[in-house]
């Protein structure tokens, strides 16, 4: 992997919101610097996502200094969303996790809701030190996440979308592909290894800033998402069920939890530590 280098790195300031690539980013223990910091709850305090509101895939978020964001999307126009003061917080299940999130200011809420056409709240994490731990079954002692689906940062690899592009390629759902890397949502896109050579990565660099590698990331019906028209397919659930199928899960890239903090750049050198 002498060559292996990131392609391209990716902040996504409000969760399921279209994000950022900008040439280079703070790595936190938690993540990224402003990534997944926010996110919209329905009326009962559940996260809500592409999973439930595909149409997400076309409102964007830029992230602002000082950790505010700037949102926008089709027909609606653009509102600055200040980091809310930390007056009191609400509860916020994601995935099944209680957590505890600051309301956003009340045009937040009422911007994200006419453009959802359903009552949500946008909700900010003040201090991911303490939110929200790790899966303990994969975590290490005092390991944080924001809002992001289970940890800190997901990595993905060039090669190995070529190959999952082949594979769909052979099947029924051709016309459904190639399909872009922006359906698997990740933070570091990789170029220059081998297809799938991410699986058997326990500890990697990126630049200076070292990760271990928690578990592979399995993937959800987000992925089908078409990120440019917010139309959902049968792609590439149906090709990984096929060929990247672990016990229930269906795979594709790596979840990553920093071992150090710094920052990592596009061109950035990619090792392999163990």
């Amino acid at each position: 992997m002498e060559n292996a280098e990131v392609q391209s790195i990716h902040v996504h300031p409000v969760k399921a919101f279209r994000g950022q690539a900008p040439r280079e980013a703070e790595v936190e223990p938690w993540g990224l610097a402003g990534d997944r910091r926010w996110t919209l709850i329905d009326d009962g305090g559940k996260v809500v996502t592409q999973r439930e509101q595909p149409r997400l895939a076309l409102a964007a978020a830029e992230l602002l200094p000082g950790g505010g964001v700037r949102l926008s999307a089709p027909g609606h126009a653009p509102l600055t969303v200040p980091v809310p003061e930390p007056a009191g917080t609400v509860p916020v299940s994601v995935f099944g996790t209680k957590v505890e999130a600051v309301p956003a200011a009340a045009a937040a809420h009422a911007w994200c809701s006419a453009y959802l056409r359903t009552d949500v709240r946008l909700v900010h994490m003040d201090d991911p030190a303490t939110r929200r731990p790790v899966d303990p079954e994969y975590a290490l002692p005092g390991e944080t996440v924001s809002f992001a689906d289970g940890y800190p940062l997901l990595v993905a690899t060039t090669a190995s979308l070529d190959a999952l592009n082949s594979l769909m390629a052979e099947g029924t759902q051709a016309q459904e592909g190639p399909l872009p890397m922006n359906r698997f949502r990740p933070n570091v896109v990789v170029a220059g290894t081998e297809a799938w050579a991410e699986d058997h990565w326990s500890r990697i660099s990126v630049g200076d800033v070292v990760f271990r590698v928690a578990k592979a990331s399995g993937r959800c019906v987000v992925t089908t998402v078409d990120q440019d028209t917010a139309v959902r397919g049968r792609e590439p659930l149906r090709t990984l069920a096929r060929h990247r199928k672990v016990g229930a899960r269906l795979i594709f890239g790596q979840n990553l939890v920093p071992l150090s903090t710094g920052t990592i750049r596009v061109g950035d050198p990619v090792r392999v530590l163990e």
